[in-house]
């Protein structure tokens, strides 16, 4: 069985390689996950069209070398037509799906002020494509583009004109690709006339939320980088500026190891001491875990005043709907999370919030709910298809 006109989607990270070969009307893929890349235990993860895994072994593999394998041995039947390559930032210069030149590349690649962490493995990706496939070609996906509709009180700091003009410090937002994918999903399912509102929860190990309305974005949570906003998994989310000179000062920590500090050993693991996997918190609470509680407790209100903060940005509001592993899977934190949405009049239908997991997609709201609630799983490969595809006018 071959997939006509595919789409290869690409998601690379500095030492994995999330792929995705997606056919031409969205319902069959292939998939996989090169991980340890670098590393003796380099592995790739892949399933075929009918769901069958293999693990494939490349000790000391790098990007290219794990790009090699999927394209000539795991996909080799199934040559896409384009690529398109999730990128992390594309600063205030791209404002939608962009198709790579090299003055795009060097573009990516001197951005990586801005995400050193991710930049750099998104360029290796591009490159690796270009080795192995030069006449193919590639659009660039990035992570902020969706919110380059944010007006510019809502996405400049309240810092010197200067830092913004000249350095390009600035909002930007993440998730994009979900967001958008989201957003528009809601607008599909809703009943609801006229133009929507949505403030889209994507809660997983990083979390962001997003007013959307009538299909742009209008704010956001994260900012310069996705450490701003809510907090995560092991990010502490939004904290007070003066931290980093208050642990300097009273710890004798560096500027490094504070980031290190909000960037890895905070949010749920840090709180909880436990974990940074909700899974393991909840069970932790229900063996009377006092930490693990209060980790919950407060993503479920931090999250909440998010939310409810966010709907200020929206001239209609038509509900929210949450996605992500934690928003699609964590019944009870859902219904938490709206517990402190009083004042909207939110109200849940407990039968249908517990129903909606592994996969589910559907409406939680009770009848006498004022606003409407989703759970919408994202899915941001199809996202980056889709995108890819129309830049090029397939």
């Amino acid at each position: 069985m071959s997939l006509a006109n595919p789409t290869l989607v690409l998601n690379c990270g500095s030492s994995s390689i999330k792929y995705a070969l997606i056919s031409e009307d969205g319902g069959s893929r292939i998939e996989g996950l090169a991980e340890g890349l670098g590393n003796p235990e380099a592995r790739i993860k892949h399933k075929n069209l009918e769901g069958e895994a293999t693990i494939i072994d490349i000790p000391n593999g790098v990007h290219a070398d794990a790009l090699k394998v999927i394209l000539e041995d795991l996909i080799k039947e199934h040559k896409p037509v384009v690529v398109g390559h999730r990128v992390v930032h594309g600063g205030d210069k791209f404002k939608s799906a962009t198709v790579i030149d090299e003055e795009v590349l060097s573009t990516i690649e001197a951005l990586t002020s801005l995400a050193p962490l991710h930049n750099p493995a998104n360029a290796a990706g591009i490159q690796a494509i270009n080795a192995i496939y030069p006449d193919l070609p590639q659009v660039a996906i990035f992570d902020t583009a969706f919110h380059q509709t944010m007006p510019e009180y809502a996405y400049r700091y309240a810092v010197p004109k200067n830092l913004y003009t000249e350095h390009q410090i600035r909002r930007y937002g993440f998730h994009g690709t979900s967001h958008a994918f989201v957003s528009n999903r809601a607008s599909q399912l809703t009943d609801a006339k006229g133009v929507h509102g949505w403030v889209v929860a994507h809660l997983g190990n990083g979390c962001s939320a997003t007013a959307v309305y009538d299909g742009k974005s209008l704010d956001t949570s994260m900012g310069i980088t996705p450490l701003e906003g809510l907090m995560m998994g092991t990010r502490s989310g939004d904290v007070d500026p003066s931290l980093h000179i208050h642990l300097n000062r009273t710890l004798g920590l560096s500027l490094d190891e504070v980031d290190t500090l909000l960037n890895k050993k905070s949010g749920l693991l840090g709180v909880s001491g436990i974990s940074n996997d909700m899974r393991n918190l909840e069970a932790a609470d229900k063996e009377g875990s006092a930490d693990a509680r209060l980790a919950l407790d407060m993503f479920a209100y931090r999250t909440a005043k998010y939310l409810l903060s966010l709907t200020a940005a929206l001239p209609e509001f038509t509900g929210i709907a949450f996605t992500g592993g934690v928003g699609e899977n964590a019944v009870e934190m859902r219904a938490d999370i709206i517990k402190h949405l009083k004042h909207l009049g939110a109200k849940i239908d407990t039968t249908k919030n517990d129903k909606l997991m592994r996969g589910a997609e559907g409406s939680f709201h009770a009848e006498d709910s004022s606003i409407e609630l989703w759970v919408i799983p994202t899915d941001e490969e199809y996202q980056i298809a889709s995108e890819s595809r129309a830049v090029l006018g397939l």
